[in-house]
Order: structure tokens, then sequence, then C-alpha cells
């Protein structure tokens, strides 16, 4: 049996069910606002929908079509594979843990502590400097969008990164993406509510924009732009499928809402196949029109690609400024979205104990994490102000693959470790879905640059160092854990429900550094786990 003192202890699934979406999701302390349930299932669906669509349709292509060519198509398709079965392991998981943690806490819960940190510390790539880099390309098409409608952009020094395009500039700032982190944080902090249906109206109209790009580029479709399909071969399409799957991340984000949901165990699956199957389509419709319309030696360094393409095919500015317009409206809803689920992310880890306590403050008038959401939004905005968006892109994409293929070994380990658990949904084809997923994942990993590895490994080393100067030591899990063995209770840390609800508050914080003297020499089960018959013996206390 582990010691309390172990990295790996293992957060109990009875335990956070209890304390989030169907009971207790409140402060540190147990007191306090809880977030509000009032996302609907189709808000949220389009909640994923709006995080991912954009992301990468709106301008990955200048990135893709020159690894891969028309290929990119077949990259599309990986990527797509590889999320979809990556959003099975999620509902699952999702509908059996409904929690604002998302990855992270399904980690804490199967793999441990430190793993979870570190998982957490992931979804920072995933979720921050998501929210960094799709302000940059929104910068990037208002900067178009004032070009073609008034004849005139914003200089460099007000549009781009110090460095962007591989050298060092003089002084400069994007400030159109400052602008827009900035207008999603006043919102987010307004209330979930309203920034999920503002969301919901600018994903709709993305779609529809989407479309109509679709059917106009059908009419200029030349065959021969197809041709040769893969020049750089499999090798070619590997790299564009890991470069690629930066356009797919977002679906994840619906998980981190689970707190503020009703009927979680259903909905989320729901939502998130929805989401899948929508963005796949509209993927895939959009790139097979966009590759047929352009040569693919025009892709390479194209800003606001969608919109040229337009401009190329019907030798007019017309639908092109309505692309631009449009992308300028919609994109914001990706950056909004990435950056709600970066602030749920890290009120999870810090009512755990692994963050600070602010970031669990929860707005008595507006039932959000004000102090969190601010925080987090000075990050993306600093990150959209001065790194450029290759960079950022590549490293969303490492961060995001290493959390799924986690997610996706949670599943097996949790099918094992807890076979009767009450499970919303349960992925199709088990096992093979979740090995297939974590395969998937790691292949498209190994395709990334050895530069964008190294980065990972420093970003991890920060972590373990933060974990050890804070997060360990502030655990509130450790200290429930260590004050129950100090009290004379055996505890399991392998995933047991060790602290009775009404003492775990009470035990969480400075006070469980002292235990009552008086104890009695054969302490009775306390009273929270001699109901707790959902989980196998071997999880509960013994």
């Amino acid at each position: 049996m582990r010691s309390a003192q172990s990295p790996f202890i293992r957060q109990p699934v009875k335990d956070i069910i209890n304390q989030s979406g169907t009971g207790t999701n409140r402060n540190d302390d147990g007191s306090g606002p809880t977030l509000r349930k009032s996302i609907s299932t189709f808000e949220l669906a389009m909640m994923g929908v709006g995080c991912t669509v954009g992301t990468g349709i709106f301008y990955v292509f200048s990135i893709a079509v020159p690894e891969a060519g028309p290929a990119v198509i077949l990259a599309f398709l990986v990527a797509a594979a590889t999320a979809g079965l990556t959003a099975l392991c999620y509902a699952e998981l999702a509908s059996s843990i409904p929690t604002s943690g998302s990855s992270y806490t399904y980690t804490y819960a199967t793999l441990g502590e430190l793993v979870g940190y570190l998982v957490g510390w992931c979804l920072l790539l995933e979720y921050a400097v998501s929210g960094a880099a799709v302000a940059v390309g929104w910068s990037e098409y208002l900067n178009d969008f004032l070009q073609r409608v008034f004849g005139w952009h914003l200089p460099d020094y007000l549009s781009v990164a110090p460095w962007d395009g591989g050298s060092f500039h003089s002084f400069s700032i994007n400030l159109p993406a400052v602008v827009l982190v900035t207008i999603c944080c006043f919102l987010l902090m307004a209330g979930t509510r309203e920034s999920a249906r503002a969301n919901a109206v600018m994903v709709l109209l993305k779609l529809g924009v989407l479309l109509m790009f679709s059917v106009v580029a059908f009419t200029g479709f030349q065959s021969g732009n197809y041709h040769p399909f893969a020049p750089m071969g499999v090798a070619g399409v590997g790299a564009a499928a890991g470069s690629v799957f930066f356009s797919f991340i977002g679906l994840d984000v619906i998980s981190t809402a689970s707190e503020e949901v009703k009927d979680p165990h259903r909905t989320i699956p729901r939502a998130l196949v929805i989401a899948l199957v929508v963005v796949t389509g509209i993927y895939m419709l959009v790139a097979v029109a966009a590759v047929g319309a352009q040569e693919q030696s025009l892709f390479q360094h194209q800003k606001a690609g969608l919109s040229q393409i337009l401009e190329h095919v019907t030798g007019s500015g017309t639908f092109s400024i309505i692309l631009s317009a449009a992308a300028v409206i919609s994109i914001f809803s990706i950056t909004l979205v990435t950056i709600f689920g970066q602030t749920r992310v890290l009120f999870a880890m810090s009512r755990d104990g692994m963050i600070p306590k602010g970031f669990a403050y929860i707005s008595p008038r507006t039932r959000t994490p004000v102090i969190n959401t601010a925080i987090t939004c000075l990050v993306v905005g600093l990150l959209a102000g001065f790194l450029p968006l290759d960079y950022l892109s590549d490293m969303v994409s490492i961060g995001t693959l290493t959390a799924f293929a986690v997610v996706s070994l949670g599943v097996i380990i949790l099918r094992r470790r807890n076979p009767t658990m009450q499970r919303g949904f349960r992925v199709p084809l088990y096992p093979a879905t979740p090995i297939i997923s974590i395969i998937a994942c790691l292949y498209l990993i190994s395709q990334l640059h050895p530069i964008t590895w190294a980065t990972l490994a420093v970003w991890m080393l920060i972590a373990c160092l933060t974990y050890v100067g804070y997060g360990y030591r502030h655990s509130s899990l450790r200290m429930r854990l260590l004050a129950a063995e100090a009290a004379g209770v055996e505890v399991d840390v392998n995933g047991s429900s060790a602290i009775p609800a009404e003492s775990a508050s009470a035990q969480s914080g400075p006070a469980a550094q002292s235990v009552p003297a008086a104890q009695s020499s054969q302490p009775s089960e306390p009273a929270g786990l001699q109901a707790d018959t959902s989980l196998p013996a071997n999880d509960r206390v013994e």
C-alpha cells in the first residue's frame, strides 16, 4: 500500500463526483457560490464546434499544404481519426467523472497526482497557447479585411510579433490579438450563459460562411491541382497530420464544462459526438474544395488563405470580403472558448490545492472564476502579442497529443480498476479503441519537430519543479490522507474514498496538520464510507 507521501496518490472517483458537478462544486472550504448550471446540450456542442472549426481551417493550409501537397486531405483524415478515437475516450471518462478538470482530473484519478499535474500543464499548452495562436490568426484576418475594404492596414509594429518571420524586428506588438483577448476576458467574467449563447451565434455564422466558401470554391475546381498528389510521400502526410491536428483541438473543451450542465452523464457524450460529426464533415468539405481550387504552390506563406482562394476563383473581391468579415467575427469564438476551458482546468487544480486557492474563487454575482479568468487572459494576451503563429501551433499540438494519449490510457485503467461503476457512455470496440488512440497520438508526436519535443521536455521540467515547490506541499488530498493516518484510520491511497465528506473540508486546509489527541483505540469506519458500495473492495478503505 502506498504512503500518503507518495506523489502518485490517486484522487478517489467518488470523492471527485461528490465535489464536482453532482455535489459540492464550491470553493476550497465547501462554502460560497457554485458554478451555475446554465449550458444546454446544443450550446455545449457549439462550444466544441466553435473551439475547433476555424482554428485550423482558416489558416492552417499555408502550413500543411507545403508539407504534404494535395495529400493534406489524407492528413486531415488521419488527424480526424485520431481526434475521433480520443473523443470517444473523453466521452466515457466525462460520463463517469463529470468535472471541470477534464484530462487533469481523469489522470489524477487513474495515474496519480504527479502525472495528473503534468497533464494539467499540458492543458496549459492546449488551451492558453491555442487561444493565443488563434488570436494571432484573427489579427491577420482583421488586417486582410481592412486592406480589402478600406485600402489600408495596421503597420507591422502594431500587428506582428517582435520576431515574426524568423528574425527579430524593432519593437512591435500584435495589438489586435491583445484587444481580442481583452474582449474575451470581459465577456467570460460577465457569465457562462452569456458566453455560451454568444459563442453559439458566432458558430452558426461561421458554419454558414464555410458552406458558402465550399460552394464558390467548387466552381473553380481543377482536377490538375491534385497532381502530384503526395509530392513528399508518406513522411509529408505524417508531418502535415501533426500540424493539422492543431485544427482538431477544442472538442475536449466540452468536458471542462461538466460542472455547468445538467445531467452531465448524458449531456457530455452527446455533445462530443455531435461536435465531432460536424467538425469532421465541414473540414473535409472545405479541404477538398480549397485544394481543388488553387495550385499547391500558392499556399505557402499565404495569410488569410481562404479569402485569397475565393478571390483567385471568382476574380472578384466580393466573396473574399464576406469571408474575411465573417472570419473576423467567428474566429473570436475560438479564443473565447479556449480561454473558458483553461480557466475551468485551473479552477479544478486550485480546488485540489495544486495551485493557489485564488484560482478557485467564484464571484457571487456572476458565478464565474473572475480572478482565474483575469490572470489567464493576461498570460494569453502576452503570448498573442509577442509570439508568432507557427511556433505556437506546434506547441499546442504536442501538448494536446500528450494529454489525449494519457486520457486514452486512463480509460483502460479505470475499466480495470472500477469495472462496475456507472458510465453514461462506453467506448465501442474496447480495448482496441483506446489502444489505437494511444498509438496514433504517439505517432503524430513523433512527426513533430525535435525542437518542439525539447521545448515540451523543458516545459515538463518546469512543471515538476512547481509541483515539488508548491503542488505537493499544498495538495488537499494529501493533507486529508495524512490527517486520517495520524488519526489512526488506515487508508488506501490508490483511489479510495478516504475521508468522510463532512470532515474533508475541515481537514483540507492548514487545520489538517493538527488532529485531536483523544482518539478511540479502535476508530470506527466513517459514516461516509459505509455507504460507499459503488467501488470495488480494493478501492475502499481497509
